[in-house]
């Protein structure tokens, strides 16, 4: 596409998350001055998107080298780029079992650890850890037993401050002249909006109307609602499934939060992961990463859908808290019993194999995109992922297989979750 086409082209983007900001941003850096951003939330970072959150993993374990690459590609943005570096800390990652772990997850340990250990990336930056000598001496600030636990330490990674992330990129946005719709009446979305095509056996979408009526009309339309992109276009339901893991914290006190600075990222993996304390706030949050949670129930399509409100997704379910407490125990056997607090689901938008859906949807004439499929490791990729978006609208085709709409469901599955899935239904709530 020349500059000229990109002066002419006026681009909306629905979803105002990870992808949806770090699309904008790139695209207005590269000539695209006709962006407008909605989201149904009144404010960014909207409270609808996974991304905002104190604090996301930045790490390039992957059992698929194709997104350990991207992943590197993605951290060096994340400790050289201006925008994005005040809010990186790479304090390291510790991915480990403990000795009660099942077989299939002390495997995946071993996978990721293949995936890096001999890249020329990871020279002198990865070793192996075994038992609580191993533990102590790499992490002092760990008082409890730690018994058994074995894996490895990753110095090559860290978290970013999420939240913060997305507000700094929306505020180089708005610098870049990209517009904001907000709230129900003018952000929320109602449908998408149609008209027949001069493409063959194809109807362009011509922009989106809001549950206030507003109409915004635009060349290309660009779906980054995560988990609920289905309620615009049903049919990525064969290839995309709303999940959600439940998120919790605890307070401390200063000087609690001050003994636990610069613990790497740790992750026991039967367990639950882990960060140190957030500088702002002192909290310390955990998330048990089992087989995550769908919300089939109520859905007339067949669909896992986020529930409508943020309210709803105020809890965690009581399995959460019971591995969440069990690693206490092992870690820091003093805050075992303390209250979890800003508990809530964290719902991702999961392929059946983990690749992101980056395509144009079929039979729109390519003036549809989706992007979705972030599968819990979407992210990361920030810094890198608005440009292939723009590859794909330059290109008018998606080149890369693995992020090709599909029709059907792959037969592979994702190698690094812990467990199956559970529907939300029924399951009993953690204790407040």
């Amino acid at each position: 596409m020349t500059a000229t086409d990109k002066a002419t082209q006026s681009i909306l983007i629905i979803g105002a998350g990870c992808f949806g900001l770090s699309t904008a941003h790139h695209l207005a850096s590269s000539g695209y001055p006709n962006i407008t951003v909605l989201d149904k939330d009144s404010e960014v970072p909207s409270r609808f998107s996974a991304a905002n959150d104190l604090n996301k993993i930045i790490r390039a374990e992957y059992a698929d080298p194709f997104y350990t690459d991207l992943a590197l590609e993605a951290i060096q943005k994340w400790q050289t780029d201006p925008l994005y570096k005040p809010h990186y800390h790479q304090t390291g990652f510790l991915n480990v079992v403990s000795n009660a772990a099942p077989p299939e997850t002390k495997h995946v340990i071993e996978k990721y650890l293949a995936s890096i250990e001999n890249h020329a990336a990871f020279r002198d930056q990865v070793r192996r850890v075994n038992g609580p000598a191993e533990i102590k001496d790499l992490v002092p600030a760990f008082t409890g037993p730690v018994d058994g636990w074995s894996g490895y330490y990753n110095k090559l990674a860290g978290y970013s401050h999420s939240a913060n992330t997305l507000k700094a990129v929306h505020a180089a946005c708005l610098t870049k002249g990209v517009k904001f719709r907000l709230g129900k009446a003018d952000g929320e979305v109602e449908s998408l909006l149609y008209a027949s095509s001069s493409r063959q056996g194809s109807t362009a979408c011509v922009g989106a109307r809001s549950r206030g009526g507003k109409v915004y009309l635009a060349d290309r339309t660009i779906l980054a609602m995560g988990a609920n992109v289905p309620t615009l276009i049903p049919s990525i339901g064969k290839q995309m499934t709303g999940r959600c893991w439940g998120v919790a914290h605890i307070q401390l006190t200063a000087e609690e939060a001050r003994q636990l600075g610069g613990i790497p990222v740790t992750n026991v993996r039967d367990l639950a992961f882990f960060f140190e304390p957030d500088r702002e706030t002192n909290k310390l949050k955990f998330c048990h990463m089992g087989g995550a949670f769908t919300n089939f129930a109520g859905s007339k399509d067949g669909l896992s859908l986020p529930f409508s409100s943020i309210s709803e997704s105020r809890f965690i379910p009581a399995d959460d808290e019971c591995y969440i407490r069990r690693l206490l125990r092992e870690v820091l056997p003093r805050f075992a019993e303390r209250p979890l607090i800003d508990q809530h689901l964290c719902w991702i938008a999961d392929s059946h194999n983990s690749d992101y859906v980056i395509d144009f949807v079929p039979g729109t004439g390519a003036s549809l995109v989706v992007l979705s499929g972030d599968s819990g490791h979407g992210f990361k990729m920030m810094p890198i992922f608005g440009r292939f978006v723009q590859e794909l609208l330059d290109d008018g085709r998606q080149s890369q297989a693995k992020w090709r709409w599909k029709e059907s469901k792959p037969k592979t599955g994702s190698v690094w979750r812990s467990g199956d899935s559970q529907e939300l239904a029924g399951l009993a709530r953690a204790r407040l």
